[in-house]
This record gives C-alpha cells, sequence and structure tokens, in this order.
C-alpha cells in the first residue's frame, strides 16, 4: 500500500514534466508510426504473397535427340553441349560435364520434363564418326542405347520489365550444406531472433570499432531479405529505420522456413549485363553451368561466400578473392561441424571450377521467340505469359540457328563495303515434320528490330516457278520432265493497254527445249509458256490453297511477281520437301504448368499426302538444278553428296536475292535485300545461296535420296522431241517420269543415223554438265 501511495506521489510530481513529451509520443505513435507501419505491413504482406508467382515464364529449345545413324560431327555436339551450359571438366562424372577423347565423348545429361515425357540423368558415351553417331552406350553399365535425349537449352524468359533471373526452388530441394552453412556464416541465431540480432550488431559494433573501419556486419539473414526486396543501397538512417520495422513485420508474420526460402531464391548473386542473378539456383547455373542439387561443398561454399559481396568476389574478375572467401567460409563450415577436417581440406585444395561458358538464359533468339508469340497467342494471352510459372518448349535446334546465323554473318563479310546496306533473313525447318529450327531475322544476331524472316514481304523471283512445274506434271499424260517447252519470246497486252515483254536473264531465247532445262537454268520464257498452257486459274488456285489470300492473278506471277515473306515461301517449300504433305510450320511443341503438368500440346497429324508422283518428279528437277542448272556451285563446293534440292531467285533490277533448298533432312530457306528495296548487284546465285551453302557446310544433315522415288521411274528420252529412246543413241538422257506413263516403245537411233548420213545437226544439245547416269 505504501508502494503505490509513493508511485502516485511521483506521478502526480513527474507528470507535469513528461505531460508534453508523453503527447507528443503517443501523437507521433498514433498519427504517424502506426499508420506508417500498417502500410508497411500491407506491403510487406504484399510482396511476400506475390513471391508465390514469381516464377517466370521459361522457353527452352528442343531435346538434342541421340541415336546411331543420327548425323551428327563434333563441332555441332559441342555447340549444342555449350549452349545447354554443359562444361567440359575432363571426366564427365557429374551432372551437366563432358569429357572428350577423339571423336569419342562421355556427357553426363541432367535429365528433364517436357510435353513428350522427359528422360531421367544419366551417363553415356558417344562415338562419332562419318558424319553420324556410330555407337551410343550407356557410360556405367556398357550397355547400348537406342536413343536418348540430352536436355533442351533455355532460350528465353518471359517476365515482366525487370531484367531478372531466377531459377525458384522449394526448400526441401535445396542442398542441407547450403541451408546450415548459409546460417553458419551469415546468421547463427537466425532460428531464435525476432528479425534483429542485438547480440550480433552489439558484437558488429565491438569489431568495427576495434579495427577502425567495417569488418564485420549484425545483419540478420531477414534484413538481408528486406534489403532485396524493399530498399536500396542507401544507407542512412530511415532506410536502417525501414529495414528494422520492416524485418519485425516479416518475423511477425511468416515462418522461418517461409523466410529462409524467399532468401534462398531472392538474395542477388551477381550480374549477367543488364540481367541480375537472384537467388542460389540461378547462381549455380551462371556460375558452374549445373543445377543446385548438384554443387559440391566447395561450390556451395563459394557461394555463401559471394553473398558477403558479389562484385568483390567475383570468381570471373577477382578469382584471388573468391579463392579466398571460400576457404574462409570452409573453415567456417568446418569449425561448425558441417564438414570434418578430410572433407574441408579436400574441397579447399580445389580450384574454383567456373564454367567457361556457363550463362544465364536470354533472350538470345528474338525472331524465333516473335513466331512462338504469334503460334501461342490463340491459347495464352500476354498477362498470362508474364505472369509466369509456364514451361514453353519449342523446337529450336541452338545448332541450326546459331549455323545459320554464322552462315549470314560469313556471307555479308565476303561482300565489303557493298554488304553494308544489305539485309538478310532466313528460315530452316524439319524437312519432314515442319518444326521450325532456326528464324533468322537480320544480318545481325540477336537484333530485337524489324523480323524480316516473318514481316518482309519481297517479290519471290524465280523460287515461285516449281510450283508451275508441279502443277503441270500433275498431268503425266500430258506432261513429264522430257516435254519440249518453247523458249521462245512473249508479247502480251496488259489491262492498261501496255505490252508485257518479259525475257530471260540472259536476254536470249533457246527455242525448243526438255521441261527439266528449262527449270535447272531458270528460263522465264519457257516457264511463262507453260504455266499458260496449263492455266494460270489452277496455278493461282493451287498457291490460294497454302492460304495465301493475296496471289497476283496476272501472268507475271509464273516468274515471281508475289510477295512473301521467308517464312512464307518457306511453307511452300516444305510441302516439297516433306514430300507432298501441306504441314503448317510450327514453332512450339507444347506447354507445361508449373507442377510440371502438360497443358497444351502442339502436333501435326500427317495425312496420306497429295500429287506425290508430281512432287518428286519437281524435287528430282530441282536436284538439276543444283547439278547443272542456277545452283550448280552446291556440287562445285563440295556438298554435291547431299544431292540437294533447291532453286535461286532473282527479282526485278536484282533486288531481291532468294535460294529455298532441302536435303534429306533439313529445309531452309534466305534472302537478301535491301530494306529501302534499292538494287543489291546480287543474284540468288551469287547472295542467298551462298548463305545455304554456308550453313550446310556445318550443319549435320542427312543427304537426300538421289533415287527419283516411290511410283516414279527412270527413263532415257531424245532432248530433241521427248521420246523414249535407246541409252546408247547420241545425246539420250535418263530422266525421271511416272512409271507407266511413257509408252514402252522406243524410237531408237534410225532418224538419228539418217539425220547424220544426210548431214543433219542436233538442234538441242544436252546440257554442258547432264545429269548423270543414276
Amino acid at each position: 500500500m505504501a508502494f503505490l501511495t509513493r508511485l502516485q506521489s511521483f506521478a502526480r510530481t513527474a507528470w507535469p514534466w513528461v505531460r508534453v513529451p508523453f503527447w507528443i509520443g503517443m501523437g507521433l505513435f498514433f498519427g504517424f508510426l502506426l499508420p506508417y507501419t500498417l502500410i508497411l505491413n500491407k506491403r510487406v504482406q504484399d510482396r511476400f504473397n506475390d513471391l508465390v508467382f514469381a516464377v517466370p515464364t521459361r522457353v527452352y529449345a528442343r531435346p538434342l535427340e541421340l541415336a546411331p545413324g543420327v548425323a551428327m560431327t563434333p563441332a555441332a555436339l559441342e555447340l549444342e553441349l555449350t549452349f545447354a551450359g554443359y562444361s567440359n571438366d575432363g571426366k564427365g562424372e557429374v551432372a551437366g560435364r563432358w569429357a572428350k577423347q577423339g571423336t569419342r565423348y562421355t556427357i553426363a545429361s541432367r535429365g528433364y520434363a517436357g510435353p513428350d515425357g522427359g528422360e531421367l540423368p544419366k551417363r553415356i558415351r558417344i562415338a562419332l564418326g562419318r558424319g553420324q553417331v556410330s555407337s551410343l552406350v550407356d557410360a556405367d553399365s556398357g550397355k547400348p542405347i537406342k536413343l536418348t535425349h540430352l536436355d533442351p537449352a533455355r532460350i528465353a524468359t518471359v517476365y515482366g520489365a525487370q531484367q531478372e533471373e531466377r531459377r525458384i526452388v522449394r526448400l526441401a530441394d535445396v542442398p542441407p550444406l547450403l541451408i546450415s552453412g548459409l546460417q553458419a556464416v551469415e546468421d547463427r541465431d537466425f532460428k531464435h531472433h525476432i528479425g534483429l540480432d542485438f547480440t550480433a550488431i552489439a558484437r558488429a559494433a565491438f569489431a568495427n570499432l576495434r579495427a577502425g573501419h567495417t569488418v564485420q556486419g549484425g545483419s540478420t539473414l531477414t534484413q538481408q531479405l528486406v534489403r532485396n526486396l524493399f530498399l536500396d543501397r542507401n544507407q542512412n538512417f530511415t532506410r536502417k529505420i525501414n529495414e528494422a520495422i520492416l524485418s519485425l513485420l516479416i518475423e511477425a508474420h511468416y515462418p522461418k522456413d517461409r523466410i529462409l526460402q524467399a532468401y534462398v531464391n531472392e538474395v542477388f548473386l551477381g550480374q549477367q549485363g543488364s540481367q541480375a542473378v537472384h537467388g542460389f539456383a540461378a547462381a549455380a547455373e551462371f556460375y558452374f553451368g549445373r543445377r543446385l542439387e548438384d554443387l559440391r561443398p566447395q561450390e556451395i561454399a563459394l557461394l555463401v561466400g559471394m553473398v558477403k559481396g558479389p562484385s568483390y568476389y567475383d570468381p570471373r574478375r577477382y578469382p584471388q578473392h573468391a579463392l579466398q572467401r571460400r576457404n574462409l567460409v570452409l573453415q567456417q563450415f568446418q569449425q561448425t561441424g558441417l564438414l570434418d577436417a578430410a572433407q574441408a581440406g579436400a574441397a579447399q585444395a580445389a580450384p574454383l571450377g567456373i564454367a567457361d561458358n556457363a550463362q544465364l538464359p536470354h533472350n538470345r533468339f528474338p525472331a524465333f521467340m516473335d513466331l512462338v508469340r504469334s503460334q501461342i497467342t490463340a491459347d495464352f494471352d500476354d498477362d498470362t505469359l508474364r505472369a509466369g510459372n509456364l514451361s514453353i518448349f519449342t523446337t529450336l535446334d541452338p545448332a541450326a540457328q546459331l549455323y545459320a546465323e554464322q552462315a549470314v554473318t560469313s556471307t555479308m563479310k565476303t561482300l565489303g563495303k557493298r554488304g553494308d546496306p544489305v539485309q538478310a533473313a532466313g528460315v530452316v525447318t524439319d524437312a519432314h515434320t515442319g518444326s521450325v529450327l532456326a528464324v533468322v531475322g537480320s544480318k545481325i544476331p540477336g537484333d530485337t528490330g524489324f523480323n524480316r524472316a516473318m514481316d518482309a514481304q519481297r517479290p519471290v523471283g524465280s523460287t515461285i516457278k516449281p510450283f508451275v512445274y508441279l502443277v503441270a506434271l500433275t498431268d503425266p499424260s500430258q506432261w513429264n520432265l522430257g516435254t519440249l517447252l518453247d523458249d521462245g519470246p512473249i508479247s502480251m497486252r496488259q489491262p492498261d493497254g501496255t505490252m508485257w515483254e518479259p525475257h530471260n536473264d540472259d536476254n536470249q531465247s533457246h527455242g525448243m527445249l526438255p521441261m527439266v532445262d528449262a527449270l535447272a537454268h531458270s528460263w522465264n520464257l519457257a516457264t511463262i509458256h507453260l504455266g499458260l498452257q496449263v492455266g494460270l486459274p489452277r496455278i493461282k488456285a493451287f498457291l490460294e490453297s497454302f492460304g495465301f489470300t493475296d496471289i497476283n492473278p496476272s501472268p507475271s506471277l509464273l516468274i515471281g511477281a508475289q510477295d512473301m515473306a521467308p517464312l512464307q515461301l518457306a511453307q511452300l517449300y516444305q510441302y516439297l520437301a516433306s514430300d507432298g504433305h501441306a504441314l503448317p510450320l510450327l514453332a512450339v511443341r507444347g506447354v507445361l504448368d508449373g507442377s510440371g503438368r502438360t497443358i497444351k500440346r502442339y502436333e501435326v497429324q500427317q495425312g496420306p499426302g497429295e500429287y506425290q508422283s508430281a512432287v518428286r518428279l519437281t524435287t528430282w528437277a530441282m536436284q538439276q538444278v543444283a547439278l547443272f542448272g542456277t545452283a550448280h556451285s552446291i556440287g562445285d563446293s563440295g556438298l554435291a553428296w547431299l544431292n540437294a534440292a533447291g532453286k535461286t531467285g532473282t527479282s526485278n533490277d536484282m533486288r531481291d536475292s532468294w535460294f529455298a533448298g532441302f536435303t534429306g533432312q533439313h529445309l531452309a530457306v534466305f534472302w537478301m535485300g535491301r530494306d529501302d528495296n534499292k538494287p543489291t548487284g546480287l543474284f540468288g546465285a551469287t547472295g542467298a545461296l551462298r548463305v545455304w551453302r554456308d550453313l550446310f557446310a556445318k550443319l549435320p544433315t542427312r543427304p537426300l535420296s538421289a533415287d527419283p522415288g516411290p511410283g516414279l521411274e527412270l527413263a532415257w528420252m531424245n532432248p530433241s522431241d521427248g521420246k523414249r529412246t535407246d541409252p546408247q543413241c547420241e545425246g539420250a538422257r535418263q530422266l525421271a517420269v511416272v512409271a507407266g506413263s511413257l509408252p514402252p516403245d522406243t524410237e531408237g537411233c534410225f532418224w538419228q543415223r539418217v539425220g547424220d548420213f544426210f548431214g543433219g545437226s542436233h538442234d538441242n544439245p544436252p546440257p554442258p554438265n547432264p545429269a548423270p547416269v543414276q
């Protein structure tokens, strides 16, 4: 009772002195601190809840298929491995590493999940020879493997404006050594403090005072997380107050494991250009080219050590700083019982082990990504993609894409200064499935500007001609490759009253000549005569059947007065390359949600094919283009073994240079021209064809069969009249025809001998480099 009396007396005496500060304090608390804390509280909850959905949408290339007989070269395999983040450690024992001995490789795959299932990690041994996989075995058991795939490279990340890369992981998937080691080095009392560790703050203050400069920090992991999520790097009183309040609020709302998981995924650990590296999983990929769960103790120690200063301890820029920091962390691991002396000593003796070519995936192929977006917008809008947590599996072939870019670059260099204003674009597809393997939208790799592969509508020139011949060849009773065509002059009155008088590139007419030669040498006049006989409406309707709605109705269509983008021309040529199957060009294989479930698959069911005999005849004729016609440089350059089929194209005044051609595995279409539509000085054979050749000089591919194909036969024909003849007759040529379409009787050499007897001559000699006898 006496105590209460004295307390009341003291209060009456002291109240006049503390009354003003008390009410000021209460005013500050209710008027500012409490509302401010509530605002920060709302911000904390919103940000933390958003972290659940912060996984960006990731875009992947196709898995690399490996099987005996698959076309592959050492250079292409190593390019694929490097691009997928694999590194050569000389052993190939750890996931994401490989080793080489001659043309034999040991690869430790990482496994993956995709729309077609996926594969588990495994170690394989692969031998290469003669441009293909010669053997494939399991490296551990030695048993042969019929087919396997390497995990696909990540090629892009779709997120908002912030250029950050995260690989979100659950705490259960993080190596225990990293979790324990992080707390041992950065916050030993993490499990017990309330967001602020006053003991650590006092300890750090004493250590810094004794040293005369900052040698130790007192921040908790929660405070560090607050800096990453909410605050800038300014060191001022206001920021420190905010940091303290936010840390207390986070600890009040969320359990320790949730805070730790957020930290593991959010901590800043480096920079790749403008792209920040956040989280230990992204850092594992960036520095070591491997998944977080595959890291070894010394690698975990380096990442934990880098938390203190990612720039100062950057192992690529300052390897000595990084090594010293890593070894200090390993000592702390040993002191806290996380590693024994032998483990710590072995880890300290190991090199840093930074992968030379490891990097974060970034949007390296914007032209291809434009096509991906255009094909998935019907199912996924921009908001859905930016919301993230999707995995998009595409058809991109990294080797095809990179080799195509290199082919464009090397061709441009050969042009010198006259190539400065010239641009380029191209599309590479799988010849059988229509999968788009590469898209080049500019002569500058990675250019995010105008995508010429999809959007540059330019006259296609003579690349349209094979389809004129194809429509004719659908009637084998009237047309075959030996049918004589008139390459004489043409003069036609146009609707506006002017005369249309086309000519050949050499400004000459060549009389009557076999259809195969007219296509091989790309004679305009013969093609126009043929097209008019076949019927312009038939040809126009055939092209419109591919979805084109603006086909030129005039005869100039027959020699390429039709605007198309490279992607559209590739769609047309896909019909030829896939043996008469009208396949849509697809860039997306499937989409998975955040749980790994396939929510959308994109696939095409092939039909029986149409006009296949005509398609095969046209293909065979286009192979002659590459043997002795306008694309004969393919054979001259050492690529004759490909038996490629193709066609050059040049628009009026040499404004556009085109080439479209395919092997037994790949179709590629390239265009070169100027954005201002001025002449380039390039024919199809001196521009785009050179890019095509450079690509296939490197890209592993299978040759196209030299045989005419099912339903066709080779027949000896007289090029003077297009009739069947005997092989021993002078000038006789062997041409592909529809089986049974020619009368079995031959005219023999009688009339030829009569002509020789009377001193006659041959009006139509064979081409200077005729197709060899098959």
